[in-house]
């Protein structure tokens, strides 16, 4: 039973078949680890209930979970074409000059190069150039340092997706 102050979306997930509701997860998240973590645990009864079950979720996640996970993410400066959920989350971008842009492709490939992954970091609020200079400073981490920030940009990531999808009035 859900109470009258349950955010419209965070009841519709609850309630909703496993099919949609995994979906929906995997929309937040491409690791099927955290999404049936998140699955199996409803309902929730807060949001607070499912953002720190998706904390949880993501600190188990294994190395090739987090391979899957951030498989799902574009790299910055190149977001998804046709995702709106990409292109809202990497919008500080969107007016940067031609110079940062190149220099974001740059630094990018060199960070793949070096860390076998696509550069990941919360984009949401953030300018072009706060996330080059993210970017050029995490260059110099050892790789193990870098999974751990991974993981806590994933994290915080997954709570402005869930938070979207806990607050979505539509429905279905």
């Amino acid at each position: 039973m859900t109470s009258t102050s349950t955010p419209p979306g965070l009841a519709r997930f609850n309630a909703s078949e496993d099919h949609t509701a995994l979906a929906a997860l995997l929309d937040a998240c491409a690791s099927r680890a955290w999404a049936k973590r998140l699955l199996a645990a409803r309902p929730y009864p807060t949001p607070a209930d499912l953002y720190a079950a998706s904390d949880a979720a993501m600190a188990g996640l294994t190395p090739a979970d987090l391979d899957e996970a951030m498989a799902g993410h574009p790299p910055i400066g190149r977001p998804k074409p046709g995702d709106p959920t990409s292109a809202r989350e990497q919008r500080g971008m969107a007016g940067a000059s031609e110079a940062l842009r190149a220099e974001m492709l740059e630094l990018n490939l060199a960070y793949q190069e070096r860390f076998g992954h696509v550069f990941l970091i919360c984009a949401t609020g953030r300018t072009g150039e706060e996330m080059r200079d993210a970017l050029r400073d995490r260059l110099g981490n050892p790789p193990e340092r870098e999974r751990e920030i991974v993981r806590t940009e994933l994290g915080k990531i997954n709570r402005i997706r869930l938070a979207r999808l806990v607050d979505d009035p539509a429905e279905d």
